[in-house]
């Protein structure tokens, strides 16, 4: 196992973490893509290096995975192109992922530059020493000179592939490293490796209906530094079948809300220690309506609760 690495001498509170990440998340606006809704979208920093990053992000689970059939891989580019269009720029994807990272590779050069590609994907294999290959053949799928962000996917085989990341993002080879979890599990790993590891990122499991994360590892993320990624924001689309027909409440038009998939994202990226959340489609138009979740107001923290309580109620 790696020597833990100390702290800073000093690290801020909770508190002024948590009110400085707020601060900085209400100032990080960008001008919505032409064509787009009015007003300014949502960007958040990245908390090691102030980089902003937008709020809503796009995962590869089960969507992108499409083998090599045509008309799917045409489909999903353009569902790449939407969100490039309405200022997205986070991409998370894994070699688990079946041949999700052939199908990104594929569509991304299908795309005309520029675009705001934040490339991030995992390294999942639980032998240490077959990491670097699997991180290598990822970036050639991908088609990408180097990834943004590499994780260590469900801390598979974690502090060997740890090692490994750490070194090549001391070679330039990464920009960020960070680790994953995801359906909730192993929060006390997750916990053990945030306070000693140097990491950039955490990802984890968070939504409107599974809140475990707020009660240790967001405030512990704030305290650290680090960015949060939220992963399975509808709960793999659970989330609509739980709310079925019931029509939107009155607060979703106080938060510019018109759908419930905007609801499910604004709160989640409200909160001032979340980073970015990656909902997954198949189709533009939903893909539209993820991202216009970063434009307009968020709920603020009493809004919050009580958003939590009445989903949970339906």
């Amino acid at each position: 196992m790696p020597d833990p690495v100390r702290p800073p001498p000093h690290r801020p509170g909770r508190r002024a973490v948590l009110a400085g990440l707020a601060g900085a998340a209400a100032a990080s606006l960008l001008p919505g893509a032409p064509g787009a809704a009015p007003g300014p979208r949502l960007v958040k920093p990245i908390p090691s290096t102030g980089e902003r990053l937008p709020a809503i992000g796009m995962g590869t689970w089960l969507t992108f995975d499409v083998g090599d059939v045509a008309h799917l891989r045409r489909r999903r580019a353009e569902v790449l192109r939407a969100f490039f269009a309405a200022g997205g720029g986070v991409v998370d994807s894994s070699p688990m992922y079946g041949s999700a990272e052939a199908v990104v590779g594929d569509c991304l050069a299908r795309l005309p530059e520029p675009r705001r590609l934040f490339a991030a994907t995992k390294v999942w294999t639980p032998l240490g020493a077959m990491g670097p290959g699997q991180m290598d053949s990822s970036r050639r799928l991908w088609g990408v000179p180097r990834f943004d962000l590499m994780q260590v996917h469900n801390l598979l085989a974690w502090e060997s592939h740890l090692a490994t990341l750490r070194a090549r993002k001391a070679a330039g080879d990464y920009r960020y490293i960070g680790v994953t979890t995801s359906h909730g599990r192993r929060h006390g790993t997750l916990a053990r490796i945030m306070e000693r590891e140097p990491l950039d990122f955490v990802q984890l499991t968070y939504n409107i209906l599974d809140r475990d994360a707020e009660a240790r590892l967001l405030p512990l993320a704030a305290e650290r530094g680090l960015a949060v990624i939220a992963n399975r924001p509808f709960r793999t689309g659970a989330l609509f079948d739980h709310v079925g027909r019931a029509p939107l409440p009155g607060w979703a038009a106080e938060i510019g809300a018109a759908t419930w998939a905007q609801v499910f994202l604004k709160w989640i990226v409200a909160h001032p220690a979340l980073t970015c959340a990656i909902p997954a489609t198949t189709r533009v138009d939903h893909m539209e309506q993820n991202m216009a979740a970063a434009l307009g107001p968020l709920p603020d923290t009493a809004l919050r609760a009580r958003m939590a309580r009445e989903v949970a109620d339906l």
